[in-house]
């Protein structure tokens, strides 16, 4: 498929379950401690290094981006559904956020202190990733971070498997972080772990990757 039908069917599928995803997810950040742990030292290190705002992108209904700017970072959302953005500003008035697309920000070079990319580049077909990762290269300042979090695959090649709302991909930690390595990230941490009872029975990861400072 084509880039453009790909976020086509991705937004019309996320449109369409909008309010039943808010519903279910939108307390999710309770339930997960290693998640929250990771998201506080991300916060600390954005803030530490002070080079602008953060940008949760694929944010849905706004919840993690609510969270993350009570730990300090002035975080903003951007999501591709625009009834995912409607719930967003809906839910959480004292924040902002926009529609747009991760394979073409509408931001300036270099705007940004940290990224936040919570399972929402799942979707993109693998061949198109590193045109997101180039992206998010282009927008974050020097020495700002990107915290990735996605399903773990412990194949070399990304897995597709049938997620609810549309097709998605796994990936094995390591090939994600070669890829984001060839897109100029360096690597700061990772965290890989079990999946609890109630989740898809798949690991989950997270990836924490800086931008080098210029020389």
């Amino acid at each position: 498929m084509t880039e453009s039908s790909v976020l086509h069917n991705t937004r019309t599928a996320y449109d369409a379950v909008a309010s039943l995803y808010a519903e279910l997810f939108s307390n999710v950040l309770e339930t997960l401690p290693l998640e929250r742990a990771l998201l506080a030292a991300f916060a600390e290190l954005v803030q530490a290094h002070n080079a602008g705002p953060v940008a949760d992108i694929g944010c849905g209904p706004g919840h993690v981006t609510a969270h993350l700017n009570a730990l300090g970072p002035t975080t903003f959302g951007i999501d591709l559904s625009s009834e995912m953005v409607a719930l967003a500003r809906r839910g959480h008035p004292e924040l902002r956020f926009d529609e747009g697309s991760m394979t073409a920000l509408e931001l300036p070079d270099g705007v940004l202190g940290g990224i936040l990319a919570f399972y929402s580049t799942i979707h993109t077909p693998p061949q198109q990733l590193p045109v997101v990762f180039t992206e998010f290269q282009r927008v974050l300042a020097p020495g700002g971070h990107l915290l990735l979090g996605f399903f773990a695959g412990d194949d070399p090649l990304p897995q597709e498997f049938d997620h609810k709302v549309t097709l998605a991909y796994r990936w094995s930690p390591d090939s994600l972080a070669e890829l984001l390595r060839q897109a100029g990230f360096v690597e700061v941490a990772r965290m890989l772990r079990e999946p609890h009872e109630n989740e898809r029975q798949f690991q989950q990861a997270q990836l924490l990757v800086r931008k080098p400072q210029k020389h």
